[in-house]
C-alpha cells in the first residue's frame, strides 16, 4: 500500500494516565476515502486515539501525521484550521441542551462567522433532509428519540462537508433497526462525499459490515490490522476471542479488561 493512500498516520504514540499505561508506542494508518474500524475491548484507548487525532488530548511521545505533514506540535490556531477537515459524531450526540435540532446543525456554521443567515439555512436544511429529519426543526433534544439525538449529530458533522469522518460507537445503545438506520446512513454519506471515516466500534457484525480495513487496539497497540476478510481468517487467539465474543481464552477479567 502506498505511503500516498494514507491521509492520518500514528507512528510511534504513547500515552499514560497516571500510572496506567493507555497507548504504548502506537502506530497506526488511516486510508484515504476509505473506512477504517478500530476495534477493541472496553477502556483499552480508542477514544483517547480519536482525541489525540484531533488535538483534544496531547500524547506523551510519537507523532500524528496529516496529509504527511507532522501535526504534532502545532499551535492552537494551527491546529483550528485543521479541524476544519475533521467531523466527530460523538457517542451520546454531545448536542447542546438548550438549542434546537436546526441550531445545534447550525452552530458550527455560525461559529464560523462566515455565513449569511440564508446560507445556514439552506445547508442545514438540506442536510437535516438528508438524514430524513425534515420538519424537525424547531424541537429540542429532550423532544429527540436516541435514534434521532444520533442523526443531529451526524448532521451536525457533515453540514460543513469535512474530509475526515471520527465516529466514536455511533450505534452504541440503538435497537437493531435503528442501529441499521445509522450504518446505511453511514455507507451513503460515505459513497457521497467520499469520506475518509474512522469508526469506533464494539459490533463485530457492524464493523465487519462498514469497514474496508480493521484494526484490532490491545494493551495500547493495534494487533491485527487488515480488510475484514483478512481479520476473519487471522489466527490470533486473542483476536478470535474477541470476534466470538468468548469469556473463554488468552483475554483475562483482571486486567484486560477496564
Amino acid at each position: 500500500m502506498s505511503e500516498n493512500n494514507n491521509i492520518i498516520e500514528l507512528k510511534n504514540i504513547s500515552k499514560s494516565f497516571g500510572k496506567k499505561i493507555i497507548l504504548d508506542n502506537m502506530n497506526y494508518k488511516i486510508v484515504k476515502g476509505k473506512t477504517t474500524i478500530l476495534m477493541g475491548l472496553s477502556g483499552t484507548g480508542k477514544s483517547v486515539t480519536l482525541k489525540i487525532i484531533l488535538g483534544l488530548i496531547k500524547e506523551d511521545s510519537g507523532e500524528v501525521f496529516y496529509k504527511n505533514n507532522n501535526i504534532s506540535n502545532l499551535s492552537k490556531n494551527e491546529r483550528k484550521n485543521i479541524l476544519k477537515d475533521f467531523g466527530m459524531v460523538f457517542q451520546n450526540g454531545a448536542l447542546f441542551d438548550s438549542l434546537t435540532m436546526f441550531e445545534n446543525v447550525a452552530f458550527p456554521l455560525r461559529n464560523e462567522k462566515k455565513y449569511s443567515e440564508k446560507e445556514i439555512e439552506e445547508k442545514v436544511l438540506n442536510i437535516l433532509d438528508l438524514v430524513g429529519l425534515q420538519g424537525g426543526e424547531n424541537k429540542l433534544p429532550a423532544e429527540l428519540s436516541g435514534g434521532m439525538i444520533k442523526r443531529v449529530g451526524l448532521a451536525r458533522a457533515l453540514v460543513y462537508n469535512p474530509e475526515v469522518m471520527l465516529y466514536d460507537e455511533p450505534t452504541t445503545g440503538l435497537d437493531p433497526v435503528m442501529s441499521d438506520v445509522i450504518e446505511n446512513l453511514i455507507e451513503n454519506m460515505q459513497e457521497k462525499y467520499s469520506h475518509t471515516n474512522i469508526i469506533i466500534s464494539h459490533s463485530v457484525k457492524s464493523s465487519f459490515r462498514l469497514g474496508d480495513y480493521i484494526a484490532f487496539l490491545y494493551k495500547g497497540k493495534i494487533l491485527e490490522y487488515g480488510t475484514p476478510e483478512e481479520i476473519s481468517k487471522s489466527t490470533n487467539p486473542i483476536l478470535q476471542q474477541f470476534l466470538k465474543g468468548s469469556s473463554k481464552g488468552p483475554i483475562k477479567l483482571t486486567g484486560d479488561i477496564l
